[in-house]
């Protein structure tokens, strides 16, 4: 009986329901808005907004856990150890960045058509459902989106070559003929022209400069500066070529008569901005290394940062600081000086006499060793990039000297030469009772600590107890300053035959950097390389750089005796020869090959444009693979 009495319970109950089950399911859903809802609702739009900002697609220091673009947090930084900025000198699960004897035709793999698939919705939606925004309002929204979208097509460009231009949603139709949806890729030359018309077309419903984490008029112009540099470079120098880099169809190679009209609009774009008025170089703190370190970590009063990626402590941080801090300097034993920089990156900083960085170790006949007084007296008088970039020997941070030092040179009479001792540990003494291996090293095997004798300052967070913060920094990425931008109108009035603005432009940087009087008079378009490798170390250029000069390929040539492809350290000595007075305490420099870095750097014609999955090529026939691939 009592079964029975449950059965006709919950009959009766679905009896009693369905009488109500249509009224049911018509009624609105309470948590979930409707488009009008969303589309008239300026904070609403905005949230959606942030999320695609926070989707901007990695570049090659950032992490993108899926390949889709969908993470873009400060994180896999450790790509930076990747080329010859720096290496490798953390955990030893990670050293097969030290032994890259090739760069795999994968590398650096985009396809995140999902990402332009919800821009365009999101476009489509705002005009369709956006009935009672404001005009301005809803300009500004859509110009914001079309701002990302090519963005976003400039981050394909540049790693893939041509793509499926794409606009607006492709609709299935469920008839079963879906090559309506199958689009070929657009030439290499389309995406370019299309980010320049786009920025063209919006910039002035952007606004001026606010926020430095959303567009705005001159972050769209700081995108045409880029983008059409690298359009003109391509032109340029992919058909300077023995053989260039070319698809029948364009999809890969720009036409070298197209190059000079590039590198116009990239030139045009540079100096709206740098006559803009809301932008201006740094010049905040009358150290110009510490002026420099600030131009790009410093967040408050700073004009020269155009946009970045924010980070809110206690909501929003990253790793990069704990995880690459000076090893003598870290807070706690868990983490520290994972990408630590190449001795290659310290010597492209030059003297302040403009001569040649390359430091000087041995005397000119190469008979003995320059003895320095302290550690830190071989880096004066460099461009004072390099301090605010690189920490360095006897540099300080946070107000600490660090201190750097992999052994003692003693000398011995018998063998009339030096016996080199190194400690086992870090933070060792000497029979002598004074310093024998430094807290922070450089030591050639123990991990989290420096294999090269350096470490990086750029984007390491200056706060004091940042464990104790949660371990995480607030420090921002930069996607565009206003030192990139100079840099960008000085290659392209170079380009175009315009020296003496390119002068002005460059001058301007090093001027900043304490040269001074020591203005350059001539040009070269390998000086203005150098310059692009130390005002922007560390901030995702140089892979790209030697990418669109087409000379990544002789840099990184895989060969072991190339001191481009190889990674080199520095190691620094106290000498210890009691009675001779020019020598005894004073400190020597030895260079070598880093002792954890196993392969030369290696890049193949088939790394210029990366290569596309075989998924894609299976979905869409119309795709045509890249070359060498």
């Amino acid at each position: 009986m009592k079964r029975l009495y449950i059965l006709s319970l919950i009959t009766g109950s679905f009896l009693l329901l369905t009488g109500c089950m249509k009224d049911w399911l018509d009624r609105e859903p309470r948590t979930i808005l409707s488009d009008e809802q969303v589309w008239n609702d300026p904070k609403q739009i905005t949230a959606l907004l942030a999320n695609f900002y926070d989707r901007i697609p990695a570049e090659s220091g950032l992490t993108d856990v899926n390949n889709d673009g969908a993470d873009g947090r400060l994180f896999q930084w450790r790509n930076m150890a990747n080329y010859d900025e720096a290496m490798w000198s953390g955990q030893s699960n990670e050293d097969g960045r030290n032994n890259i004897t090739s760069y795999g035709f994968g590398s650096w793999y985009l396809w995140n058509y999902t990402y332009i698939r919800d821009i365009n919705l999101a476009l489509e939606n705002i005009e369709k459902y956006g009935i009672s925004l404001p005009d301005e309002a809803k300009k500004q929204y859509s110009a914001e989106l079309r701002f990302l979208r090519a963005l976003n097509y400039f981050n394909l460009v540049k790693r893939m070559g041509g793509v499926p231009l794409v606009t607006k949603q492709l609709i299935y139709d469920y008839s079963g003929n879906v090559a309506d949806l199958q689009q070929p890729r657009a030439k290499e030359s389309e995406i370019y022209d299309f980010i320049g018309s786009e920025v063209d077309a919006i910039k002035d419903q952007l606004g001026n400069a606010g926020s430095n984490s959303r567009a705005n008029k001159y972050t769209a112009l700081a995108l045409k500066s880029r983008a059409m540099l690298y359009a003109g470079s391509i032109a340029k120098y992919n058909n300077l070529m023995p053989v260039p880099i070319t698809t029948p169809g364009g999809e890969v190679g720009i036409p070298a008569d197209m190059a000079n009209a590039y590198y116009q609009k990239a030139l045009d774009a540079s100096k709206e901005i740098i006559n803009s008025g809301p932008y201006a170089l740094y010049r905040n703190n009358p150290d110009p290394g510490e002026n420099f370190y600030e131009a790009v970590t410093k967040k408050a009063t700073n004009r020269e940062v155009i946009f970045v990626k924010d980070f809110l402590y206690p909501t929003r941080r990253h790793w990069f600081s704990y995880d690459n801090i000076a090893r003598g300097i870290r807070e706690d034993n868990l983490g520290s000086s994972s990408v630590v920089p190449s001795l290659n990156l310290v010597e492209s900083f030059e003297y302040l006499d403009g001569s040649n960085g390359a430091l000087k170790t041995r005397t000119p006949d190469n008979t003995d060793y320059i003895y320095y007084d302290n550690p830190a007296a071989i880096f004066a008088n460099k461009d004072a990039r390099l301090y605010g970039t690189i920490i360095y020997p006897g540099a300080s941070f946070k107000g600490l000297t660090v201190s750097i030092q992999a052994g003692v040179m003693v000398w011995n009479g018998g063998r009339n030469a030096y016996d080199v001792i190194e400690g086992s540990d870090l933070g060792t003494t000497y029979s002598d009772g004074r310093l024998l291996t430094a807290s922070s090293g450089p030591h050639r095997s123990i991990m989290e600590v420096s294999n090269t004798g350096f470490y990086i300052r750029k984007f390491i967070d200056p706060n004091d107890k940042t464990s104790t913060r949660g371990i995480q920094s607030d420090i921002w990425w930069v996607w565009f300053r206003l030192g990139e931008i100079y840099l960008n109108a000085g290659e392209a009035a170079f380009e175009l035959g315009q020296t003496g603005d390119a002068l002005l432009y460059i001058n301007a940087l090093r001027e900043r950097a304490g040269f001074g009087a020591n203005s350059l008079t001539t040009l070269t378009i390998d000086r203005i390389r150098n310059e692009r490798r130390v005002e922007l170390a560390f901030e995702d250029h140089r892979l790209w750089d030697l990418k669109r000069w087409r000379i990544a390929d002789k840099v990184w040539n895989g060969n072991a005796s190339s001191p481009d492809a190889m990674i080199y350290a520095l190691y620094p000595y106290r000498v210890i020869r009691p009675g001779d007075v020019n020598r005894d305490g004073k400190y020597v420099f030895v260079k070598m090959i880093a002792p954890r870095f196993r392969a030369p750097r290696f890049f193949q014609l088939g790394n210029y444009y990366t290569a596309i999955n075989q998924a894609v090529l299976n979905n869409n026939p119309k795709i045509i693979r890249n070359p060498f691939h």
